[in-house]
């Protein structure tokens, strides 16, 4: 008897590797020009002449561009299994496998350049990330929502996983799902009175009128003068245009798996699909200026999302109401937290003598708990507050620092997956490790109900 052979499993082809859009070293090498341009100041025009300056930018163009066809060249990207694979870099050779189980979203972003090209590139979000893991800049608009869709399935992000053949990669993707359900639209021109409604929008007058009488009193009006002067009012003026920029035509819907799907933006349009179970906070934000329009604005802590590169912030929440009434921001705070009511969630403040630390804001700190989340508030000026479910709780912390062992208080703090922590600010040291154990308490029973 002789023995038999095991039969022979099937292996699936890999897929070939696949080069970003042709156009792709283009719009990086206007970028990089662009970065350039801008580095080189007033003063340097002047100093070399117009004719001078345009010779050198037009070298230091063509370098880019060519060193922006090389690094395309080398540039690639497959799906392997459940992982996406990415080659990249010129002097230095990158490899990059990410295992898509890690995978949190995919944002499909178009910046104007993109915009006016029909492209469109992917950033992901991975668990435990630092920043944006390998953005694929650029591919059709087509293309990057078809990607998106696949990733997300292997990923395990979508009830489709089964539905459609992973083996189809240029299946396609519709841009905005039909099916989606619309939750609110922002108002442009609320948006921009928001941002009206700043520091910087109102001492801007101010600064122009002074630099303006300075100019009468010396009788100098020089082209670098003025232009120095322009570009310093546009620095004061880039947060709040920005913020415009990036927020236009805000629209939040729930698609057909549950997900938040967030669009916005004006020169950069982004996509973001947002899967709910890694939400694990909301804060909200009444800054002064707006409290007589009685707005708020919205954020999300999402595990897994990085910063904005270079904006110096590497825990950046995500918007989910950039300004709004209270009653839209009560309606999706219940849509993002079922059971959660704004309106609904009472605090109780620090004892009397915790005004020797808080002279002017001891009204304003406050701390509940409710049967779904903790909750903390905070701020004299700018008001603020935090919710956070409690089966989001990663650990629970109190400290005391020396004035408060001086006054007998303490400082609890409930963190997050994301970082972030909600704080009950300068309770009696007592209230605070009751506190400390009930939020653990709640939290454990809180972990195990979801996972029975």
């Amino acid at each position: 008897m002789t023995a038999t052979e095991p039969p022979e499993t099937a292996v699936a082809e890999p897929e070939p590797r696949r080069r970003l859009h042709p156009l792709s070293p283009l719009l990086h090498g206007a970028k990089s020009i662009a970065v350039i341009v801008a580095a080189l100041s007033w003063q340097t025009l002047s100093q070399v002449g117009l004719e001078r300056f345009a010779i050198v930018v037009a070298v230091i163009a063509v370098g880019v561009v060519l060193f922006s066809i090389v690094g395309w060249l080398s540039t690639g990207y497959q799906v392997v299994g459940r992982e996406l694979r990415i080659s990249d870099g010129v002097v230095w050779r990158r490899n990059r496998a990410i295992p898509l189980e890690r995978l949190q979203a995919v944002e499909l972003r178009r910046p104007l350049l993109a915009q006016l090209t029909g492209l469109a590139e992917l950033r992901l979000e991975v668990i435990g990330g630092g920043k944006t893991e390998a953005p694929l800049a650029y591919l059709t608009v087509r293309e990057a929502a078809a990607l998106r869709e696949r990733l997300l399935r292997l990923a395990g992000r979508t009830r489709a996983m089964e539905a459609q053949p992973t083996d189809q990669p240029d299946a396609e993707a519709p841009a905005a799902p039909a099916l989606e359900r619309p939750l609110m639209r922002v108002k442009n021109r609320e948006l921009v009175v928001s941002q009206l409604l700043t520091p910087q929008a109102f001492f801007l007058p101010v600064g122009v009128a002074f630099v303006v009488l300075q100019f009468v009193l010396e009788g100098s009006w020089t082209f670098i003068g003025i232009a120095s002067t322009v570009t310093a009012m546009a620095g004061v003026l880039l947060q709040p245009v920005r913020r415009v920029l990036q927020d236009w035509d805000f629209r939040l819907a729930r698609d057909p798996e549950g997900r938040l799907s967030v669009r916005y933006g004006l020169l950069e349009t982004r996509n973001q699909v947002v899967p709910l179970n890694r939400v694990q906070a909301i804060g909200a934000t009444w800054p002064l200026l707006w409290r007589g329009q009685g707005w708020l604005h919205l954020r999300l802590d999402i595990a897994g999302y990085a910063g904005e590169p270079g904006s110096g912030d590497s825990k950046r929440s995500d918007r989910l109401l950039p300004v709004g009434e209270f009653a839209t921001a009560r309606a999706l705070v219940w849509e993002v937290l079922p059971g959660v009511d704004l309106a609904g969630l009472a605090t109780s403040p620090p004892p009397a003598r915790a005004r020797w630390l808080n002279p002017f804001s001891l009204r304003s700190i406050g701390v509940g708990l409710t049967p779904e989340v903790f909750v903390s508030r905070w701020g004299l000026l700018t008001r603020e507050m935090h919710i956070v479910p409690y089966a989001r709780l990663q650990s629970v912390r109190v400290v005391q620092g020396p004035l408060q062992r001086l006054t007998g208080l303490a400082t609890v703090y409930a963190d997050t997956a994301r970082g972030r922590a909600g704080q009950a600010k300068d309770r009696d040291l007592a209230e605070a490790y009751a506190l400390a154990a009930e939020l653990a308490v709640r939290a454990r029973h809180a972990r195990e109900q979801r996972t029975d």
